[in-house]
C-alpha cells in the first residue's frame, strides 16, 4: 500500500513551471504558507500512476502583479511563489517491493500538478522508507535522528560509507569527535568489526568496549609491551627514510643516498643469511621490511667517510667518499639517540626479531573474530614535525598487507583519520609532509579495491588535500564557520542538494548535513551521543575562573616535558 495518500495531506499550489530538476509552483492556499521551510520536503503528484515526485523547498517568495499589465481601476495584486528543487520518486511499487524511492526522475510534473505538504504521519512512514532499515540492509547504521522529524531514524548505508570513503568535518566545539566516537561505537557491535583510530591528541581515550583495543605509539621511557607500539626504522621504506634522515640541500646528498641504499640492502641481506633465512634473501628489494642493524650502517658509512686509497704515486689518498658524509652520519647519530624517538630507534631485540611485523599487523589488521576489532591508536606522544611520516607509516604498512592478502579472505578495515589536515595538507612541502601524502592519496585512489575505507576527520578542511577530499563520496559536514572551509564542502558537495550547504555556519552543536551515497537523501541529522564521550569537551573559562581553588600542575607538567612522557 502506498504511503502517500494524497486525501491526507494539504494541497498549496499547482506547478506553473517545470526547467529539468527545478519546479515553479503558485501557492493557492497562502494559509498553507507557514508550514512551508527552505528544505523542507514536499511531494508532487506525478503524470504516471504510482509514482510520486519528491521535492525539496529552495525559496519562497512573494511576488507583485507589474503595474504596466494592470488595466485602468484595476489594484496591484500579491501572489506566493515556491520554487522547489526535484530529487527522487517515490514508487508504490518497484517489482516486489512496495514503496521505493530513488534518486531518480522517473517522470516530469505536468503543468498545474498539484503539490502536496506532507503530515507528520506521513513524513515519518517516508523517512523509514529512505533509510536503511527500510531498504533490506543487514545490521544498518542509525547515525541519529532527522531534524525535520525527529520521530523518525537516520539510517545510513554501512556498505557505502566506507567503501567510497567519507569526510567528517566541523569547526571546534561543533560536535565532530562525538560523531566520531558514535560512529566507533556502532562499528564496534559488529562481529567481526575492523577499524583503526589514529588518536592524534589521546582524546579518545575513554570510549571502551569488548571489541575496542587501545594502543599508544612508544614514548621516551616506554618499553615494549602489549599496548605499547613501536615501529622500528627498517619498516621505512628508502623514500622514507632519506625523507627523515637526507638533507636534500647538501651538495653530496646523491652520494649520500646512494650509499646509504647500497649499505642498507646488503646489511638486510646479511642479517638474513645469519639468520638462516636464505629464501628470502635473493628476493627482497631495498624497501622490503625487513630488519637490519642501523649500527652496523652507521660503521660502514663512517669506514667510507674516512677511507684512505692507494694513490698512483705510492702515498695513499682520500677516497672518492672522504669527508661526503659527515654531515648525513651527524644526522644518523643524532636521530638515533633522540629519545623522543624511542618508538622508532629502540635497539631492544624483540623489535629485529623476523617475526616482529607479523605481530605488528596482526594488532592492526586482526578483525574482532580474530581477537581484533577497533584499534584506537593514541599519537600524542609522537613529536610534530614527525607526525605525518609515522601516521602514513601505519597506514601504508595496512594497505601494503591488505594488497597481498587473497581477495577472498580479505577482511575490510576502515581507517579513521582524525586531524587529517595536519597530516594530508594541500600545501606539502619537501621531504616528510610529501612522502606523507603520497600514501594517503593512494589509499584514497585504490582503497576500495582492497577493502581499505577512508574517514577523513579534519576541522579545516582548506587545509586537506583536494585530491584526498575529491575521492570521497560521502559527506558529514558540522558546523563550518571559516569562509575558506565552508567554500571547500560547498564545491565538494552535489548541486542537487538545493540551498543545504547555506546552512553550514548555523547548524547546532552535533547537527550535521549528510549527502553522499550512503545516505539517499541529502539530510540534516541530529547525531547521537555517544555513550562514551571522549576528552574533547571545550574547558569553560569564566566557570574554572569563578572557582576559589585549583590545583598546582605547572610543577608536574614541566617535569612532563623534560621527560617527554607524561
Amino acid at each position: 500500500m502506498s504511503i502517500m495518500n494524497y486525501n491526507e495531506m494539504h494541497c498549496f499550489g499547482k506547478v506553473q513551471s517545470v526547467d529539468t530538476s527545478v519546479v515553479v509552483v503558485r501557492v493557492d492556499d497562502s494559509s498553507q504558507l507557514s508550514k512551508l521551510q527552505v528544505n523542507h520536503l514536499i511531494a508532487i503528484r506525478a503524470s504516471k500512476v504510482g509514482q510520486t515526485l519528491i521535492g525539496m523547498v529552495n525559496k519562497i517568495m512573494r511576488k507583485f502583479s507589474d503595474e504596466s499589465d494592470l488595466t485602468e481601476g484595476e489594484e496591484i495584486c500579491s501572489y506566493d511563489i515556491v520554487k522547489i528543487v526535484l530529487i527522487g520518486t517515490l514508487l508504490d511499487r518497484d517489482g516486489e517491493k512496495t514503496n521505493v524511492f530513488k534518486r531518480t526522475l522517473e517522470s516530469v510534473p505536468e503543468i498545474d500538478s498539484e503539490t502536496f505538504i506532507m503530515s507528520n504521519e506521513i513524513l515519518t512512514k517516508f523517512m523509514s522508507v529512505i533509510s536503511g532499515s527500510a531498504s533490506g540492509i543487514e545490521n544498518p547504521l542509525c547515525i541519529g535522528k532527522y531534524t525535520i522529524n525527529d520521530g523518525a531514524s537516520a539510517w545510513l548505508d554501512g556498505n557505502k560509507l566506507f567503501q567510497r570513503h567519507a569526510v567528517i568535518v566541523g569547526s571546534t566545539g561543533s560536535g565532530k569527535s562525538y560523531t566520531v566516537a558514535t560512529l566507533i561505537e556502532k562499528i564496534s557491535e559488529l562481529a567481526s568489526c575492523n577499524a583503526i583510530l589514529f588518536d592524534i591528541h589521546g582524546e579518545y581515550s575513554p570510549i571502551t568496549g569488548p571489541k575496542i583495543k587501545h594502543y599508544k605509539i612508544a614514548g621516551p621511557g616506554d618499553v615494549p609491551e602489549n599496548n605499547i607500539m613501536f615501529l622500528p626504522y627498517w619498516l621505512l621504506t628508502y623514500e622514507e627514510m632519506l625523507a627523515l634522515m637526507l638533507d636534500r640541500s647538501d651538495a653530496n646528498a646523491p652520494n649520500q643516498a646512494m650509499l646509504f641504499s647500497q649499505t642498507v640492502l646488503s646489511e638486510k641481506e646479511r642479517l638474513l643469511q645469519e639468520r638462516e633465512i636464505n629464501d628470502m634473501a635473493g628476493h627482497i628489494t631495498l624497501d622490503s621490511p625487513v630488519p637490519y642493524i642501523l649500527s652496523e650502517v652507521l660503521k660502514e658509512l663512517t669506514a667510507k667517510n674516512v677511507e684512505m686509497v692507494a694513490g698512483s704515486s705510492g702515498r695513499d689518498k682520500q677516497g672518492d667518499f672522504y669527508g661526503k658524509l659527515s654531515r648525513f652520519i651527524q644526522r644518523l647519530e643524532a636521530k638515533s639517540i633522540d629519545k623522543r624517538l624511542n618508538f622508532m630507534f629502540s635497539t631492544k631485540d624483540e623489535l629485529f626479531d623476523y617475526s616482529y611485523m607479523k605481530s605488528l599487523c596482526k594488532k592492526l589488521m586482526n578483525p574482532a573474530s580474530q581477537d581484533g576489532g577497533v584499534k584506537i591508536v593514541d599519537f600524542s606522544e609522537v613529536p610534530s614535525d614527525i607526525l605525518p611520516l609515522i601516521v602514513s607509516l601505519l597506514a601504508r604498512v595496512v594497505f601494503t598487507v591488505q594488497q597481498w592478502i587473497d581477495k577472498d579472505n580479505r577482511n575490510p578495515i576502515a581507517i579513521f583519520c582524525d586531524e587529517a589536515h595536519l597530516y594530508m595538507p594541500e600545501n606539502a612541502q619537501q621531504g616528510i609532509e610529501t612522502s606523507s601524502l603520497q600514501s594517503f592519496e593512494r589509499i584514497a585512489k585504490e582503497g576500495r579495491k582492497y577493502g581499505i575505507g577512508l574517514v577523513v576527520i579534519t576541522q579545516r578542511p582548506s587545509e586537506v588535500n583536494r585530491t584526498v577530499l575529491s575521492q570521497s563520496s560521502n559527506y558529514i559536514a558540522m558546523r563550518l564557520t571559516n569562509a575558506d572551509d565552508q567554500n571547500v564542502i560547498k564545491k565538494l558537495l552535489p548541486d542537487s542538494i538545493g540551498n543545504f550547504s547555506d546552512l553550514l555556519p548555523i547548524l547546532d552543536i552535533g547537527e550535521a548535513i549528510i549527502v553522499g551515497d550512503a545516505c539517499l537523501l541529502p539530510s540534516r541529522i541530529i547525531i547521537d551521543k555517544p555513550k562514551q564521550e571522549p576528552n574533547s569537551a571545550t574547558i569553560k573559562f569564566w566557570t574554572e575562573w569563578n572557582k576559589t581553588t585549583s590545583f598546582d600542575t605547572i610543577s608536574t607538567a614541566v617535569e612532563a616535558l623534560r621527560r617527554q612522557h607524561k
